[in-house]
């Protein structure tokens, strides 16, 4: 399967755009006291973005999206700096929810909630993870203690979220809650509910080692939210089916814009080489230097093609819940690599905001987390692995 001509056009007008336009950005001050980039920030890029014609690039103009790898090669040139993602609207948790209310949503809910999202006129977020101190559910979403019941033909929404992602100033949620109704007992549900509501309230804003998103990652109380029946994203008792259309392609989607992120880490860490002379020499003909650089492309190459192939994988209609596990994996630790190198050959400039290279270092160290620790994923490889020999092993 071949990528097309339309997507790679696209990518390089992303590209284009984000180098020349957005780049300069880079040090403008208007950010919130997490450090994230103010709203005013993001509605001025995404202007800008929708005047060259690259906003959303991701979702075509009927509607439809781009395959995996179609899309890998387009959000990795809007990642080449944290605020290409944001002008162009590829950024997360807005691409992962557009595409599941693609998949999901009816027709109605289709026209309400994801048109303001893919327009780029609306932030959105998804309340899933739950304070650790309460034992809510995190990595593994089965420990859900938000809870969800039937009310005439509303359903009554009652728990606390954390690390939601962009709450503060969303307009459009994704709330996850476990069924009390006994056709669903159990099971997850899934919402969508306008934003801000005062059933919901944030109660605190953490600072966190990443800064890239507006709105950071807030903590909430959800208190009596009443929402229709038929703002039900799917069926009742099938939100965590629901999830794991969304878990895979949005664990990938991190992987592609965050790639994109220390590629370009890598050119400012190369040409910072290049021109800084030490002991003699440029730092580059050290071979400490060069060598960390020269392992930075490697890993850098390596993450491209298992992003590559776990897109493929998804193009066949396949879940692909190893394969994205694994690509998960191995491309944050890379990135982790090359992210820790980049800081180092910089030196004392690699560690100020003089460039987007101390940015990457903590995004990255934040990405490790997302969507799934390294280590959960590898249990669940194990435990695979496990299976498989049981079953090659059975008489």
């Amino acid at each position: 399967m071949t990528i097309s001509t339309e997507a790679l056009e696209i990518a390089a007008r992303v590209e284009k755009f984000v180098r020349e336009v957005v780049f300069p950005y880079e040090q403008d001050p208007r950010r919130d006291h997490h450090g994230a980039p103010t709203d005013e920030l993001v509605q001025e890029l995404r202007a800008l973005a929708r005047e060259a014609g690259v906003l959303t690039p991701h979702i075509k103009h009927d509607g439809g999206h781009f395959n995996q790898r179609e899309t890998a090669v387009i959000l990795i040139k809007s990642g080449l700096t944290p605020l290409g993602m944001l002008a162009c609207n590829t950024q997360a948790p807005d691409e992962g929810n557009m595409y599941l209310i693609g998949k999901v949503g009816s027709p109605d809910l289709k026209e309400r909630f994801l048109k303001p999202l893919v327009s780029g006129e609306a932030r959105s977020a998804f309340f899933m993870t739950e304070p650790a101190e309460l034992q809510g559910a995190g990595a593994d979403p089965s420990m859900m203690i938000t809870t969800c019941r039937k009310d005439g033909n509303h359903w009554v929404i009652n728990g606390k979220k954390a690390f939601i992602t962009g709450a503060e100033g969303a307009k459009v949620g994704i709330v996850m809650a476990r069924s009390e109704d006994p056709d669903s007992k159990g099971g997850a549900c899934m919402f969508l509910v306008d934003l801000p509501d005062p059933a919901i309230q944030i109660t605190r804003v953490p600072n966190t080692i990443d800064s890239s998103m507006p709105g950071s990652h807030a903590e909430i109380t959800i208190d009596n939210l009443r929402v229709p029946a038929d703002q039900m994203l799917g069926d009742a008792g099938e939100g965590f089916k629901y999830a794991q259309i969304r878990l895979s392609p949005a664990r990938l989607s991190h992987c592609m814009r965050w790639l994109g992120g220390c590629m370009r880490a890598q050119e400012i860490a190369s040409d910072y080489a290049n021109r800084r002379m030490a002991f003699g020499k440029q730092l580059i003909d050290h071979e400490g230097v060069g060598f960390m650089l020269a392992e930075n492309m490697i890993d850098l190459k390596q993450a491209e093609l298992m992003i590559d192939w776990c897109a493929s994988v998804l193009d066949t209609g396949s879940l692909g819940t190893v394969e994205s596990s694994m690509t998960k994996v191995a491309v944050s630790e890379a990135l982790m690599r090359v992210a820790d190198k980049c800081v180092q050959v910089m030196g004392g400039t690699g560690v100020t905001d003089k460039t987007i290279v101390e940015t990457m270092f903590r995004e990255i160290r934040a990405f490790r987390i997302y969507d799934g620790p390294t280590e959960v994923h590898k249990w669940s490889l194990a435990k695979k692995i496990r299976r498989d020999w049981k079953h090659a092993n059975a008489h």
